[in-house]
């Protein structure tokens, strides 16, 4: 009987050590926040405006920005997030027409002196690779899964228009590191400051020269999707803060 009760009590102790390393570790979904739930817009709003046009249907899990329910005369599109985010991983999968181009920001600033997302916010590039002509340039700066015009993919792992690709984008200022992986393969790594950095945008369209003067400068910023006219979904969008 003293042998049974010795079992039972060291059995409970190893389950109160379990339960107390669960509340204490919390497990990887856990530490994931959905920017997505599914079927509404909440939580996303119109660059430097309120709401979120028809343009953009949440429909099955599937978010989806489709240029034929444009409202006649209006072109700006590109939707952010409510909140702002530092250091982070979001992961996100899109889907792109055929010829089809878009992208994904991070730490764009809103405000009547920003006029589109990427005047403060990178980009990494959403491209059909087998029939946007961006893709066949030399560096390949364009190329899906690229720093769009700064850092250009180590090799090409994207899926054809019409499948779902998914990217792991890591934006840690703690660290000065930056990197992309598309579809499980890192193919592009960054760093967020200094010297090398400060080379990468002053050898980009986004320089102080052409009028960039905050661009990629703020730590903090908010998440967005662009409108670059051609249809685009995504889906399962996430965010964890590092």
């Amino acid at each position: 009987m003293k042998k049974l009760f010795l079992v039972l009590l060291s059995l409970g102790l190893m389950s109160s050590n379990t339960l107390t390393k669960e509340k204490n570790n919390p497990t990887d979904t856990e530490k994931w926040e959905s920017l997505f739930d599914g079927e509404t817009l909440q939580g996303w709003h119109r660059f430097n405006r309120m709401g979120v046009a028809p343009i953009w249907t949440a429909n099955d899990g599937v978010l989806t920005f489709d240029p034929n329910l444009r409202p006649k005369g209006d072109y700006i599109h590109d939707i952010v997030t409510d909140k702002t985010y530092r250091s982070f991983q979001l992961s996100i999968e899109w889907n792109i027409s055929e010829g089809g181009n878009s992208g994904i920001f991070w730490g764009v600033q809103e405000g009547e002196n920003h006029n589109k997302p990427y005047s403060t916010g990178p980009e990494i590039q959403v491209l059909d690779n087998e029939r946007h002509p961006d893709a066949k340039a030399n560096p390949n700066f364009h190329q899906a899964g690229a720093l769009y015009d700064m850092v250009q993919p180590s090799k090409n792992v994207c899926k054809p228009a019409g499948e779902w690709n998914h990217v792991l984008l890591t934006i840690d200022h703690n660290k000065n590191e930056g990197s992309v992986e598309l579809n499980g393969t890192k193919i592009v790594e960054f760093p967020l400051s200094g010297e090398e950095w400060d080379s990468l945008v002053a050898n980009s369209k986004f320089n102080d020269d052409c009028g960039f003067k905050r661009f990629g400068k703020m730590k903090s910023g908010k998440i967005g999707l662009q409108d670059h006219g051609d249809k685009v979904s995504f889906r399962n969008i996430k965010i964890r803060k590092l």
